[in-house]
């Protein structure tokens, strides 16, 4: 039995993504924790329902429509995190880049309280003044998230994996995942679920086409894009097969597409304006990243002036980490990317080291800059702004809907200039909000094309178009956040104590998941552990009722009445030296002493070194201000100097004792760095965001901006989505016996179901089910099969010859069926020949009922109590087995693992190691490769011949023949052993 349930994404025009999968016995897997940019709780609703109950958590894409509601999950879901977890690496790295980052671009990421809950609380307050509350929940730190997804367990490509149920979860009986490559994003995945009878194959966004840094999806080979003409055998005819009816709406190849795209820039560049391209900061940002910085290397290669003169950022606050990751996850990307890698490493080799301006590897950028701050943001922007002389700039920035991120501040300020373009690079998402994103407000304006288009033409002749924005306005919608106050602090520290109460109804310590209500409300002061510390042992062995809350607010928010206050008035009131602490409990007798908030960077805390100098350096350093007054650069000692600052202090050659080398550079930037933008980039790497003082309970404070857009709009697709004609191409491939069709709108969805049908039913020349589930309906797609309950004739048991594969046992069944209803084999036969007795047995059939006397058959007559009766099956008479001998053809039935063919090596004495990509190698003289259609091929570097003549022969060979011959008859022999011979008769 195997059921499925969308409970995001289907037949709409979000591309939020969630899907739960029930099998056999209550298993239920749920694959995909997405989301959407309204981030609205109510989304999650029907997840949370299904979560004690769920076996296991599935992954696929690290993108937001994928994975942008899991740490969510884990932080205010109950026995979430109780829940196995499985992905690939680059999906847990890259995904936790992308939550890190998504909680730090915008407020709105961490949901506000539904007011149905507010309701529940507030019943002292009147019901008027919270109408409209807006209250946020606290979103997870960065440690937290990092926590989260250390949870999840890592997967490579093509190995099953049988996983391990959450506490609550009945057993999983044997059910194998496995992943293969989707393309479209690093680590990727293709989901292939095997329980009992139902194989079923998850496939959504995935794109069949190779790119620049993602290979294609794995239908017909491991690296998808090369493997031959047939599905490999473990995603062909599967039970059911789930897959993505979102097609791109502007399909084109990948030369064509980059060229689109590069000529859409120069044309911008060219008149000294900004080019904006909004795009993920952990998928597809990979693709583009790689494509424009390596234009612009061939480009400067030619002597271009225009692309010589523009700068590219890369902008989001997590970048760095998500250009490291890649960097350390080549083998997940297609074959190019290793070769040019190799290719680097070969070079560096050869030049005994690093010679200047070299390309250290795919992703070490040399004409990219990578800005991680708003203040980096704003000083580029207020550049372009001032330039006297324009400049074009190309700004990567995330994220693609435009509503959160650096995107939607960059928007902002290039908007109302007409030599500005922002290119779109795939179709937004309309999620379930009121309004559209902004994204999708510019994806319409161009889809209309009211005020005028510009249509420009490639170097090869095809064309692109420009449309026009013609002064429109464009409300941008602006999220902040403020810090409870009044009553809203009460009410939101009564909702905390009863969801604590309620976590801890339902798991035994996660209260300890949500912060104490003391702790919330002092980190707008202090982040002492030792103090939370403190409450919490006040508050054990206490019920956490609503009372004992606001007596805690009482006495811990910032009102006039001293005693209000508590020990905190000796620094919240100035001339307040004396707190008398006599009979004071918990932290009322301790110093309220406010911690400095600690930075740290990705190597750890950021180390000040003027707070570790000697005393005489102190001195001397502070004794240097009459020397260098009016001087640009300090040279004081313990503090940290630049070598261009060292250089010009001390003259054009920069010769002294201080003198050194300039072979540390940083990737990011371009290899002219020093001569046109060195200093440009000292004063960005400087800039720092100023801290937020926000550090509490806090709500969300919505405000509407009006721009005038003026820029013009361009549309590429990046998406990296399969299109129509994939599908139409894989699918009768597939051969799904059940076909179920999500996350895509409904007017797609439907008219993709329509051609399937009559697309399978042409080429398969029978029809097969293809559903089209709304959001909450659940279709049956179990698979159809015919089974028939036959009893074995006691002759026949006994010729039986059983073979053991992995647990099962398998044999070969011969025989004739006589039917059921009047005839039926006694217990108890009289002991004599097989054969004899068929054929007594046949005889007696044929025989009149009133005639038959043998004790092997009873004939039932309308009066007789015996109970109906089933098929029976005996042995084949002698006059019907030449015939089918002649017809059956035997043949091996298993799955030959290349890991448990290793072990059986092994263990048998051999050298057994894999090399390269599905490669086992036996004593280095046989080789063992598994094609992606079950074939498995042997090759030997010495001919397997039989022991007399191999010795004959080692003497020319000098390959001894049990190294030889006698390795290859080993590894066949295993081979044998671990399969399960089906004969002819």
């Amino acid at each position: 039995m195997f059921s499925f349930t969308p409970l995001q994404g289907a037949l709409s025009e979000s591309t939020a993504s969630q899907s739960l999968l029930e099998f056999d016995g209550g298993v239920k897997i749920l694959v995909d924790v997405g989301w959407d940019e309204s981030f609205n709780v109510e989304l999650l609703k029907e997840l949370e329902k299904h979560v004690p109950t769920l076996s296991l958590i599935l992954l696929t894409h690290a993108t937001v429509p994928h994975i942008a509601a899991y740490a969510h999950c884990c932080k205010h879901i109950p026995l979430f995190t109780r829940i196995p977890v499985y992905a690939t690496q680059p999906v847990i790295n890259l995904g936790r880049t992308l939550t890190q980052e998504l909680y730090s671009g915008t407020p709105l990421a961490a949901t506000t309280i539904p007011q149905t809950s507010l309701n529940e609380v507030s019943y002292a307050y009147p019901q008027a003044s919270l109408a409209g509350s807006t209250l946020l929940l606290q979103p997870p730190t960065p440690e937290e998230v990092g926590k989260y997804f250390s949870l999840i367990q890592a997967l490579k490509y093509s190995q099953p994996h049988q996983p391990i149920p959450s506490p609550f979860s009945p057993p999983l009986n044997g059910l194998t995942i496995t992943a293969y490559n989707s393309g479209h994003s690093l680590g990727g995945t293709i989901w292939q679920i095997q329980h009992g009878l139902e194989s079923i194959v998850y496939a959504v966004d995935w794109n069949q086409a190779r790119e620049n840094v993602f290979s294609g999806a794995a239908w017909v080979g491991s690296r998808g894009g090369s493997g031959g003409t047939e599905v490999i055998e473990q995603l062909r005819k599967p039970t059911a097969l789930i897959c993505s009816s979102r097609t791109p709406e502007l399909p084109l190849a990948r030369a064509k597409r980059d060229e689109q795209l590069l000529e859409s820039i120069k044309l911008c560049i060219s008149r000294g304006g900004t080019v904006l391209i909004p795009t993920d900061s952990s998928a597809r940002i990979l693709e583009l990243a790689y494509l424009l910085d390596h234009a612009w290397s061939d480009e400067a290669e030619k002597g271009n002036d225009i692309f010589k003169r523009t700068k590219l950022y890369l902008c989001g606050r997590t970048v760095h980490s998500t250009i490291k990751y890649a960097e350390s996850s080549l083998e997940w990307m297609d074959e190019s990317m290793v070769r040019e890698f190799e290719a680097v490493a070969s070079n560096m080799r050869r030049a005994n080291g690093e010679p200047d301006g070299a390309k250290k590897g795919p992703f070490a950028f040399k004409h990219i800059k990578s800005l991680e701050r708003k203040a980096q943001i704003d000083h580029i922007l207020k550049e372009a702004a001032e330039d006297t002389e324009p400049r074009g700039r190309v700004i990567l920035a995330s994220d693609s809907s435009l509503e959160w991120g650096f995107s939607k501040e960059v928007l902002q300020s290039i908007a109302s200039d007409a030599r500005n373009l922002v290119i779109l690079t795939e179709k937004p998402s309309f999620g379930a909000t009121s309004r559209p994103s902004i994204a999708r407000t510019l994806w319409q304006w161009w889809k209309e094309r009211r005020d005028g288009v510009a249509t420009e033409q490639t170097s090869s002749g095809d064309t692109f178009e420009q449309v026009y924005s013609g002064g429109r306005e464009l409300a941008i919608t602006i999220n902040k956040r403020h810090a409870l106050e009044g009553n809203e602090l009460t009410i939101y520290q009564q909702w905390l104590a009863t969801q604590r109460q309620l976590h801890a109804a339902v798991q035994s310590g996660a209260g300890a998941e949500l912060e104490a209500s003391a702790d919330v409300v002092d980190d707008a002061s202090s982040e002492s552990s030792s103090e939370s510390e403190g409450s919490v042992t006040q508050q054990q062995g206490k019920a956490l009722n609503v009372s004992t809350t606001l007596a805690q607010v009482n006495r811990k928010k910032v009102v006039l009445k001293d005693e209000d206050l508590g020990i905190t008035i000796l620094l919240k009131k100035k001339g307040v030296y004396d707190f008398d602490v006599r009979g004071k409990k918990g932290r009322e007798r301790m110093f309220p002493i406010a911690i400095r908030r600690k930075r740290n960077d990705e190597f750890g805390e950021v180390i000040r070194p003027e707070e570790y100098l000697r005393a005489e350096e102190r001195e001397e350093a502070d004794g240097q201000d009459g020397d260098q007054v009016g001087s640009k650069f300090e040279q004081g000692l313990g503090k940290k100097r630049k070598w261009e600052d060292v250089a010009a202090a001390g003259g054009k050659g920069g010769s002294g004792p201080n003198k050194r080398s300039q072979t540390h550079r940083n990737p990011s930037e371009p290899t002219d760095a020093l001569a046109n933008g060195g200093a440009e980039n000292d004063v960005l790497d400087s800039l720092e965001d100023e801290v937020e003082d926000i550090l509490g309970p806090a709500k969300l404070v919505v405000s509407e901006e009006t721009v005038t857009v003026r820029m013009r709009i361009a549309a590429v697709d990046f998406s990296g989505l399969h299109d129509k004609r994939s599908l139409n191409m894989l699918i009768p491939l597939i051969q799904p016996r059940k076909l179920i069709l999500v996350a895509g709108s409904q007017d797609e969805t439907l008219e993709l179901a329509e051609e399937c049908k009559k697309l399978l039913s042409a080429k398969l020349e029978q029809g097969i089910d293809v559903f089209t589930p709304a959001v909450g309906t659940t279709v049956d797609a179990s698979v159809d099969t015919n089974a028939w309950v036959v009893k074995l004739a006691d002759p026949l048991v006994k010729r039986l010859k059983w073979q053991n594969l992995r647990g099962m046992g398998i044999v070969t069944v011969t025989g004739v069926l006589y039917p059921g209803g009047g005839v039926v084999l006694d217990e108890a036969k009289e002991e004599g020949g097989d054969e004899e007795a068929a054929n007594k047995r046949l005889k007696i059939e044929d025989a009149p009922p009133a005639q038959s006397t043998s004790t092997a058959i009873t004939v039932l007559g309308s009066n007789s109590n015996t109970p109906a009766t089933i098929p029976t099956l005996d042995v084949m008479p002698n006059n019907l087995v030449s015939s089918v001998k002649s017809a059956a053809q035997p043949f091996h039935v298993g799955d030959l693992r290349l890991a448990d063919l290793r072990k059986a090596m092994q263990s048998s004495g051999h050298k057994a190691e894999f090399r390269g990509e599905g490669i086992l190698v036996i004593d280095d003289v046989v080789k063992v490769r598994k094609s992606g259609t079950g074939r498995v091929e042997l090759e030997s570097v010495a001919l397997p011949v039989e022991t007399s003549v191999a010795g004959a022969l080692s003497t020319m060979s000098g390959i001894m023949p049990s190294s030889a011959g006698g390795t290859f008859y080993a590894v066949k022999r295993k081979i044998y052993e671990g399969l399960a011979v089906v004969a002819g008769a």
